[in-house]
């Protein structure tokens, strides 16, 4: 990239060592100006700080927008209306966060008649990706700037000693310090790196934040009721709430019951495997509990179609493909099958489970007439099924015939 075209960057700033240094960097290497961008997604800690340390190092227009309800409502939530799990297991915490960062970014650019956005991420990891995707997406010419792509600042210590050479304001954190790699918004936080590069070693205990652990959570269960319009949970415990309010709501109760713990090993799209773990309380139940509630409002082709095409939909939001027209056609498609996924849920959490203990619904499927074991009253001739089994065993037996060998 000609540094000479790069005058104006709005760069995706925490206020910590690297985005500080980063900050720095931009101005010393490309001579441009610097626009600062902030986002609160619930993250829990307070973004306000940046704000000062931009100052500090004579940034004139500095964005902070709390994006909370628009993450919740406009990601979360409809990620989750797909049963959203990745490879089995991960409910894409940090993945999901990446589109709106980049949809920020570049309205930012627009606002302020930024050349090129810059990013933290790493050339290792999957957030360059992310972000880069959907920059490219939703403004095809702009620039992208990755430092860690480019510099020969490799280590804490190269940052530091950068940091201190050039006067760069850096808060050291008092008491222990993780040693952790950790992200956090309002629908996780991951943690990465340290004794955790060895797929092996146990987490210690006192990594994890958000919850308790399984074996210190009351001895008394918890239940929660909860209600949902078109695959959206809208009240809990009868008490009306934002999807935002729905998701801290259930992190509270579902971390404080030693749920949503999880330790992978995930396939990176850049080609590496990877060993993380994360902390999804409130995300865990609603996956458990949507997933209840389409079982009685879905009609089973349709439930079907969903889980086969979730893998792809997964897929597309691990790897950066959040605003792809294949991810809108198939967001289209699972919003359409939520018209009738309404009704109330309610769920068991106990010492690191969610167990579904009841479910119901004006619009459900299910027929206690035709399902009951008691008499029917004729609502089901069970006769029919002979002939549908014969049907179904015809090519079968016709193979049987030939002398077709199954084993």
């Amino acid at each position: 990239m000609s540094q000479s075209t790069v005058k104006k960057v709005a760069l995706a700033y925490s206020g910590g060592l690297d985005t500080s240094v980063i900050l720095k960097w931009l101005e010393e290497t490309y001579g441009c100006e610097v626009v600062t961008f902030t986002a609160d997604i619930g993250q829990g800690e307070e973004v306000e700080p940046a704000r000062a340390k931009a100052q500090a190092m004579g940034i004139k227009e500095i964005y902070i927008d709390n994006l909370t309800e628009e993450f919740a409502r406009d990601f979360v939530f409809p990620m989750f209306r797909a049963n959203t799990i990745y490879e089995g297991e991960y409910l894409l915490g940090t993945s999901i966060a990446r589109p709106l960062i980049a949809k920020r970014l570049i309205e930012i650019v627009n606002e302020t008649g930024c050349d090129a956005i810059c990013h933290g991420a790493t050339g290792k990891g999957n957030d360059q990706v992310r972000f880069e995707l959907g920059a490219y997406a939703l403004k095809p010419d702009v620039k992208v700037i990755a430092p860690w792509r480019e510099w020969d600042l490799t280590s804490r210590e190269t940052l530091l000693a950068y940091a201190e050479k050039h006067g760069i304001p850096i808060e050291m954190k008092r008491g222990k310090a993780s040693p952790y790699s950790m992200d956090a918004n309002l629908l996780h936080i991951s943690y990465e790196g340290a004794v955790l590069e060895d797929p092996w070693s146990e987490p210690e205990e006192d990594m994890w934040r958000w919850t308790v652990s399984p074996e210190a959570a009351p001895d008394q269960a918890t239940y929660v009721e909860l209600r949902y319009e078109r695959g959206d949970i809208v009240a809990v415990d009868g008490v009306a709430m934002t999807p935002a309010q729905v998701l801290a709501k259930l992190n509270q109760l579902g971390g404080a019951n030693g749920i949503g713990r999880l330790d992978i090993v995930e396939n990176r799209y850049v080609g590496m495997k990877s060993r993380g773990c994360y902390e999804t309380p409130g995300g865990t139940i609603m996956l458990k509990a949507h997933r209840a509630i389409e079982s009685l409002t879905l009609d089973r082709e349709v439930a079907h179609l969903k889980d086969e095409l979730m893998p792809r939909y997964a897929s597309l939001i691990y790897n950066g493909y959040w605003w792809s027209p294949e991810r809108k056609m198939l967001q289209q498609m699972i919003d359409a099958s939520q018209a009738n996924v309404n009704g109330e849920v309610r769920v068991k959490l106990y010492k690191g489970s969610v167990s579904v203990v009841g479910r119901k619904s004006a619009d459900s499927l299910f027929d206690m007439n035709i399902a009951t074991f008691e008499d029917d009253k004729g609502a089901y001739n069970q006769k029919d099924a002979e002939g549908f089994i014969k049907l179904n065993a015809l090519r079968m037996r016709i193979a049987g015939k030939k002398g077709a060998r199954f084993l």
